[in-house]
């Protein structure tokens, strides 16, 4: 199998990986309800917290870094190209912001782009995601926008790949993910924006 094709097969086994819908499935099970009519509508943690409590958001966010690093590892561990690694990583985000199982209504990626960059590269990747977790925490405690926060991190994980020298695949790889989370996110950035984006504990 050439390499582009190899590529091709771990971007689909990666979308499979990430459209576990967690968040949807952890709701419905513990009230009934179709998270996507609560709330903000969107399946993942943040949106989970506000109908579960900050307990279940933790392990939603947990399980969904977890299914993207998933992917990521198992690719690594049948041998799979830096080109691979970066296709399953890529899929696992897809397949959690449109899984074909919730008629492509996904979430937005954030906790399952975390969990695939985290192991693209180790160890370069895991000390780039970590920093990138402390900014988001800075931010998020000077702001209090979870939405904020997370474009900050994400783009700081692309920053960090190129500094440590990453392979190329992974640097495109983060950018790509970071603009694919602004685009998710671009109701969130419209109304920073306006500043009528909710606060954290508001």
């Amino acid at each position: 199998m050439n390499i582009y094709a190899a590529a091709a097969l771990w971007l689909a086994l990666g979308y499979l990986f990430g459209s576990l819908p967690t968040g949807y499935v952890v709701v419905r099970a513990k009230t009934g309800q179709d998270i996507r009519t609560v709330g903000s509508g969107n399946i993942g943690a943040t949106n989970v917290g506000r109908v579960l409590g900050k307990k279940w958001a933790v392990i939603v966010t947990i399980v969904d870094m977890l299914k993207g690093g998933a992917a990521v590892m198992l690719c690594r561990a049948f041998g799979g190209a830096d080109i691979a690694v970066a296709a399953a990583a890529l899929g696992a985000v897809l397949g959690h912001n449109y899984p074909v199982w919730l008629n492509f209504r996904g979430g937005k990626g954030v906790a399952t782009t975390f969990g695939t960059l985290f192991f693209v590269q180790m160890w370069y990747s895991c000390a780039a995601v970590l920093l990138a977790g402390i900014l988001w925490f800075l931010v998020m405690k000077a702001f209090r926008y979870v939405s904020l926060a997370s474009l900050v991190a994400l783009v700081a994980i692309a920053g960090w790949f190129w500094f440590f020298g990453m392979h190329v695949s992974f640097i495109v790889l983060a950018l790509l993910l970071a603009v694919l989370s602004l685009w998710r996110h671009r109701g969130n950035v419209d109304r920073l924006i306006h500043g009528t984006e909710n606060k954290v504990g508001r």
